[in-house]
């Protein structure tokens, strides 16, 4: 089910050092699933607190779209520096400035003010955040070699899910009893005290400077593989012309339009437009991220084992997320033709719950082709171009909910629809690393 290593006949170093760097892959992995639980809880609160925040501050569908879209005014471009960074700097003190940075952007908007200051503060969040996801993943990976790398990069995806499903019933509860700046306060809290563990138990692992192609059962191996000079020099216009490169971030920018729906909007459709209370669109909403995190892990695993029995990354990896993108697709399409009730759940929770596993695919695929030196910039520009989905999506429907009241949640549906069929075609008719992969090296 999971990618599993297999030792060598007699190995390149001493079983007690093995078991220690596993370990300590592990743990950082366990870590960076924290942060990006702590990283999507943080994103979560304004679409759990959205009617209270409404009401509180007085605005609009229009103006609460706008201070949500205002999140990713910087996210991308940030996400796309950082990843730049990430090349140059050690990404463990990048990940520690950033979740040092988004605990204080968050400190005015939990003490107090207006849309003002809603706006600003999601501002510098998104900024803090955007690099978040790309820079976790290239910490993490660097602690396995290619063919292992698809349950931990999993992982980290997972932890997106799972912060969702921890914030929903906690931040449901302080929101309703403590108010939602309280909800703010909590999370920023909770940012700084995870720095503090990073700081201690955190790093980047063997494989930093190994080559993002190599098959190689052990540390030596992965790092002999490594391209030589001519590779580690290659300019970053080459990968991002690659139809891989380019087919994984559309298919992803398919996932991230998902994904802003969901944090900003879903809980108010579950409400005004299907007539869900408070506490039933929460379970919604968790069912949602739970057949996401479920997708998540079944994918790697299928991903892995196909891996090991020889199929091409094109299958592999975007024949697999291709698919699970267009059945969501299917699903979002129908929604709103559907008669109320469990099929009416049904389908939302498909449509929205089978686009997540694109996220893993997406980032194993581009550090699959890209060489270690260009790797945090690959990942940081295609999270840039994929997050543009978040500053349009939420603005969107907010226009369509202002303008055509409830009913603007369907088109709203039936657009996410037809930008998960065009994702999952890019996903199955582009995405084919070995191929560029010998083209690169030419």
């Amino acid at each position: 089910m999971t990618d599993t290593d297999v030792a060598p006949a007699v190995p390149a170093v001493p079983p007690r050092a093995q078991s220690s760097t596993r370990r300590r892959a592990w743990i950082v992995t366990a870590l960076l699933v924290v942060f990006m639980m702590i990283n999507f809880a943080d994103k979560s609160v304004l679409g759990l607190a959205a009617e209270e925040i409404r009401q509180d501050l007085g605005l609009s569908a229009s103006a609460f779209g706008l201070a949500s879209s205002a999140f990713f005014l910087l996210f991308s471009i940030s996400g796309a520096v950082v990843g730049l960074l990430a090349d140059r700097i050690r990404p463990k003190w990048l990940i520690v400035a950033m979740a040092v940075l988004w605990s204080a952007a968050q400190a005015p908007m939990a003490v107090g003010g207006g849309l003002a200051v809603l706006i600003t503060s999601r501002v510098l969040l998104g900024a803090a955040e955007g690099p978040a996801f790309p820079v976790a993943q290239q910490a993490t990976l660097s602690w396995f070699p290619n063919h292992r790398r698809n349950l931990p990069g999993a992982f980290i995806v997972l932890g997106i899910t799972l912060g969702v499903l921890v914030a929903a019933p906690v931040l449901t509860w302080v929101i309703q009893h403590h108010g939602w700046r309280s909800a703010v306060a909590m999370v920023a809290l909770t940012g700084v005290v995870w720095a503090l563990l990073w700081i201690t138990f955190g790093g980047e692992g063997p494989y930093a400077t190994a080559s993002g192609t190599g098959h190689g059962r052990d540390e030596k191996a992965a790092v002999e593989a490594a391209p030589g000079p001519a590779r580690s020099r290659m300019p970053y216009r080459r990968i991002l012309a690659t139809r891989t490169w380019i087919g994984a971030t559309a298919a992803y920018f398919g996932t991230y339009w998902v994904i802003a729906f969901a944090l900003v909007w879903l809980p108010s459709y579950l409400q005004d437009s299907l007539g869900y209370t408070s506490a039933g669109s929460t379970q919604v909403v968790m069912l949602v991220w739970g057949l996401g995190g479920v997708v998540v892990l079944g994918q790697a695993g299928l991903t892995g084992w196909l891996l090991r029995r020889g199929t091409a990354s094109r299958w592999a990896r975007g024949g697999v997320g291709g698919v699970l993108l267009l059945i969501g697709a299917a699903a979002c399409l129908t929604l709103p033709v559907a008669p109320a009730g469990a099929v009416t759940v049904i389908l939302l929770v498909a449509g929205f719950g089978l686009a997540g596993a694109m996220s893993s695919v997406a980032v194993t695929t581009v550090t699959e082709l890209a060489p270690a030196d260009r790797r945090g910039g690959a990942l940081g520009i295609m999270n840039a171009v994929v997050t543009t989905a978040g500053l349009i999506a939420p603005t969107l429907i907010g226009r369509l909910v202002d303008t055509h009241g409830a009913e603007g949640y369907r088109y709203a549906v039936l657009i996410t629809g037809a930008v998960l069929l065009l994702s999952g075609a890019a996903a199955l008719t582009l995405i084919d690393p070995d191929r560029d992969a010998r083209r690169l090296s030419a």
